[in-house]
């Protein structure tokens, strides 16, 4: 009878240093970064799957410029050749090289849409402006799923850091986990100059 009872109270006497030290948040706010970083795949997955059928599109318009649309092609190809795992978070180097191919993607589908403002027939062509509406609405998710991804990093990387939680991080080995900064994307997003009175490219 002794004996279930000490065992019983070091059961709970280990449960308490074990929500004391954060083991607990740690459990739970591991598994909110993941969901949050399925989320932010889900949407660079939609977008990726969006962009096949505006090249398409894009390209029944002859004279449209090949060198913005190859662009666009390439920075698919590249963005989309990095596997994307749950553990990438865990990877500071391959999640720059990530976030800096869906950077370069984003400035060149940026740039795709203000050419495709020169040319009349695409911006009369309905299909091509169904798309358009359904990327708006892809970069919106996007930009919602990372902000929600960005706050469960900082909350997980502040508990690693805080004491004492910080001393069961370093004994458990776990470590801040990368999330996205906009240093370089304000500039790779920047649309070039378009001058709307001089005719489109033959």
């Amino acid at each position: 009878m002794l004996r279930r009872v000490l065992t019983l109270l070091s059961a709970l006497i280990l449960a308490t240093s074990l929500t004391a030290c954060g083991y607990n948040d740690f459990q739970r706010l591991d598994e909110e970064v993941k969901g949050a970083w399925a989320e932010v795949l889900n949407q660079y997955q939609r977008r990726a799957d969006l962009i096949p059928n505006i090249v398409a599109t894009v390209k029944g318009e002859a004279s449209f410029e090949q060198d913005t649309l190859t662009k666009v092609i390439e920075a698919r190809a590249k963005a989309t050749s990095i596997q994307a795992t749950p553990e990438l978070v865990n990877d500071p180097e391959a999640f720059k090289k990530f976030q800096a191919a869906q950077g370069e993607l984003t400035g060149a589908l940026s740039r795709l849409m203000v050419v495709s403002e020169q040319y009349p027939n695409l911006k009369a062509n309905q299909a091509f402006q169904d798309l358009r509406v359904q990327l708006e609405g892809t970069e919106n998710r996007i930009t919602v799923a990372r902000n929600r991804y960005i706050k469960t990093v900082q909350s997980y990387n502040v508990l690693v850091r805080s004491f004492p939680s910080n001393l069961t991080a370093m004994v458990m080995g776990y470590k801040p986990k990368e999330t996205f900064t906009v240093q370089n994307e304000a500039q790779i997003s920047q649309p070039p100059a378009v001058n709307f009175d001089q005719p489109a490219k033959k």
